[in-house]
């Protein structure tokens, strides 16, 4: 029981991670119809940028905020001097473009700190265990992982229902034509966006280095898992993304901690072995086809107006 509770304890840990990430894809996605490949990049960068941030003020927690500013700075020159140039191109050239930047990134990273993984260092506080209720000692860090996801997530619903740039975001992920056209400086809001989607990138790769090996190419995999998480929760709904986000991280990680035991009791040992993290690595893949086949807009669309 005890080891069940902290698979989901990592399951929403990796939830909220990949929250993170899908909740800046499909912002940009929903308003601005713009497919960014390079978003995991973002999240490398941040993982980077955390790094250099803690070995120049020796604090942990500041370097995280300072790595998630620094996307966002990143995340504004991106869109004023690639991006918006693509805006009105097809898909397929936004996809090779972006997908260029990832080459130029994990060739950058490589040039300037190597191939090796790096680890970032813990602050005393959040190393070791935490004891939990029911006698659980799980990770002091994951659970400040989770934290500081449920933290920003607030952070963002609130900037996304409450403040007048969050008004025109939602506007823009309904009915883009309707704002262009009362006025709204739509290159401003797009901006805006487009650095709010890296700057949540940027505080998950910092959140996520400790946990994972900072290397180039980190971003590609995660990536990947949070395409299909915007895919799942519906393009440009936050609270899809959010949704989603839990049930792939829930999916994934109780899958690769026991779906080999279960085929066990069905196939041999040997056989179960094999099969077992091969198929695990395909449940979240299964499960995205399986609920477009029944709802082909994802769980909770954002219902565009004509």
């Amino acid at each position: 029981m005890h080891l069940f509770i902290e698979q989901l304890l990592n399951g929403l840990q990796f939830g909220i991670l990949l929250f993170l990430i899908a909740a800046g894809l499909t912002l940009i996605f929903g308003v601005m119809d713009f497919i960014n490949l390079s978003h995991g990049s973002i999240f490398m960068m941040g993982a980077y940028f955390s790094l250099v941030f803690q070995r120049l003020t020796g604090s942990f927690f500041i370097a995280i905020v300072l790595a998630g500013i620094a996307a966002f700075v990143l995340g504004v020159l991106l869109e004023l001097l690639l991006a918006r140039r693509l805006y009105h191109r097809n898909h397929l050239d936004q996809v090779l473009v972006t997908f260029g930047l990832i080459l130029f990134a994990n060739e950058a990273v490589t040039i300037i700190w190597g191939t090796q993984a790096v680890y970032s260092g813990l602050p005393e506080s959040l190393e070791g265990q935490l004891e939990l209720p029911f006698g659980i000692s799980y990770p002091t860090y994951r659970i400040f992982a989770i934290g500081v996801g449920a933290l920003v997530g607030l952070l963002l619903y609130l900037f996304i229902q409450r403040t007048r740039i969050g008004m025109l975001v939602r506007a823009g992920a309904t009915n883009r034509e309707t704002v262009s056209v009362m006025g709204v400086n739509i290159s401003f809001l797009f901006t805006i966006v487009f650095g709010l989607g890296a700057l949540l990138a940027g505080i998950a790769g910092a959140v996520a280095g400790p946990i994972l090996s900072v290397q180039p190419g980190m971003g590609e995999t995660v990536l990947i898992l949070s395409f299909v998480v915007v895919v799942i929760g519906g393009l440009g709904s936050i609270r899809g993304a959010l949704f989603a986000a839990m049930i792939v991280g829930l999916i994934d990680t109780l899958g690769r901690a026991y779906l080999r035991d279960i085929l066990s009791t069905i196939l041999s040992p040997a056989a179960a072995s094999d099969a077992g993290p091969a198929l695990a690595s395909m449940l979240v893949y299964i499960l995205m086809a399986v609920i477009l086949f029944f709802k082909p807009e994802g769980l909770m669309p954002i219902q565009k107006k004509r």
